[in-house]
């Protein structure tokens, strides 16, 4: 993936595309962003709907309904190279968050990624591609809040031109962005071409449930 610029991350790594190659499919691809989800296609549904960040708490689970994404999280680093790491290939259902950055509902950018394919087939952001303006995610924090927000584009890079400062810049609102490969498949150049990202903010929290209430004993 990117490899252009110091002092941000490189997208996340391992596009290998190991199912499309194990396969030898040519045919059956990952969802692409249509034009109409990018950001130059105009606004999304909730432009000026943004809540108030939350104070940071680690992430444990997120959610995309629209493309029936229900996925806990891992922590991710960065490699030697400085590109992000990425979940283990062999847990189809599993995506990591950029754990040295913004923890999602906080002010600023947070940022996850995961697997579109592993050995065995579709993997957890295989559909990513299809989502809208205004879908949700939602974000399960360890402090039992619940952050929910709307898709403000998705968009499609090639690896050689993958924005950073676009991608990873810091918000002054809580932002989240959701990475995985994409952009087409070629097995001759070694996979996927590139990089699928939803964009996103954060519109509202759902707090913790109450602990029940102790019946009083006679």
């Amino acid at each position: 993936m990117s490899t252009r610029s110091k002092g941000w991350l490189i997208a996340a790594g391992a596009c290998l595309g190991l199912w499309m190659i194990h396969n030898g499919s040519t045919v059956v691809t990952p969802p692409v962003p249509s034009a109409a989800q990018a950001f130059a296609a105009g606004p999304s549904v909730h432009t000026d709907a943004a809540a108030d960040p939350l104070p940071p708490s680690d992430p444990v689970r997120l959610r995309i309904p629209e493309i029936d994404v229900d996925t806990p999280l891992t922590g991710l680093g960065v490699g030697k190279d400085g590109s992000l790491d990425v979940p283990p290939a062999t847990d189809r259902n599993l995506a990591g968050w950029y754990e040295d950055g913004t923890r999602p509902g906080a002010k600023g950018t947070a940022i996850v990624a995961g697997h579109v394919d592993n050995a065995d087939g579709p993997a957890v952001f295989y559909a990513l591609g299809a989502l809208k303006k205004g879908h949700r995610i939602e974000v399960d924090r360890r402090d039992g809040r619940t952050a929910v927000f709307t898709i403000d584009a998705v968009e499609v890079y090639d690896n050689d031109a993958f924005p950073d400062a676009k991608v990873y810049g810091q918000a002054d609102r809580a932002e989240i962005r959701v990475i995985t490969c994409g952009g087409g498949f070629s097995r001759k150049s070694g996979g996927y071409q590139g990089n699928v990202v939803a964009f996103g903010h954060l519109i509202g929290v759902r707090p913790a449930a109450a602990p029940p209430t102790a019946t009083p004993t006679a």
